[in-house]
């Protein structure tokens, strides 16, 4: 396939990359300033902008699906979360890829009680306007007309662990669960590849 990877310099977006390279995928990956990210590999290094729909139009043209990892905390969450969320809409239309794959947060999906994880009990709550971005943005995806999925880890990432091949789609979020990106990166090109789900948000942890 030919993947774009948004916010490729990431490290989740690296390790989708990573991941997407491995499975001999062709990738274009996305960032903002292109110089920076020579260390990225084989692979075609674009700049590009995931909160304007024509930036996005550019790079996502002639590929297959789109992954988006982007982030940007100069920016207020909830701006920068509801604006990718509509310019990745319009952008992909307009290139014609249908599917897209984005990274989420656990927090703003249902914990045990059915609640928002980030509403339970004991629950950090420290960075809550960036949950509340994330939470935006997803509201807005589950207005547009792309194929898409919303794909967070069921707890948090693992920043120091390795890959071991292996992840299990999660009941509800767990605040106590890790997994690493790499592992991670494993469960989005599989959503990419042979979509589970249409238009839905999915919890992922180790298995």
């Amino acid at each position: 396939m030919n993947i774009v990877v948004f916010g490729a310099g990431g490290r989740a977006g690296r390790q989708v990359v990573a991941e997407a390279c491995r499975r001999g995928h062709e990738v274009t990956a996305v960032v903002r300033d292109p110089a920076r990210h020579s260390d990225l590999g084989d692979v075609r290094v674009v700049a590009g902008d995931v909160t304007d729909p024509a930036s996005i139009e550019r790079a996502a043209a002639g590929h297959d699906a789109a992954i988006s990892a982007a982030a940007d905390l100069s920016v207020a969450p909830h701006d920068f979360f509801t604006a990718s969320a509509r310019a990745l809409s319009t952008g992909l239309a307009k290139a014609g890829v249908p599917r897209l794959v984005v990274v989420g947060l656990a927090s703003v999906l249902p914990g045990a009680s059915g609640a928002p994880l980030m509403d339970e009990p004991g629950y950090p709550n420290e960075y809550r306007a960036f949950y509340l971005g994330h939470a935006a943005g997803l509201d807005e995806l589950r207005t547009c007309d792309l194929d898409w999925a919303y794909v967070a880890p069921a707890g948090d990432f693992d920043h120091g662990g390795t890959r071991t091949g292996r992840y299990l789609l999660a009941d509800h979020g767990d605040m106590t669960s890790r997994i690493t990106y790499a592992d991670f990166a494993i469960a989005l090109l599989d959503e990419v590849e042979a979509p589970r789900h249409h238009r839905a948000a999915i919890s992922i942890r180790e298995a």
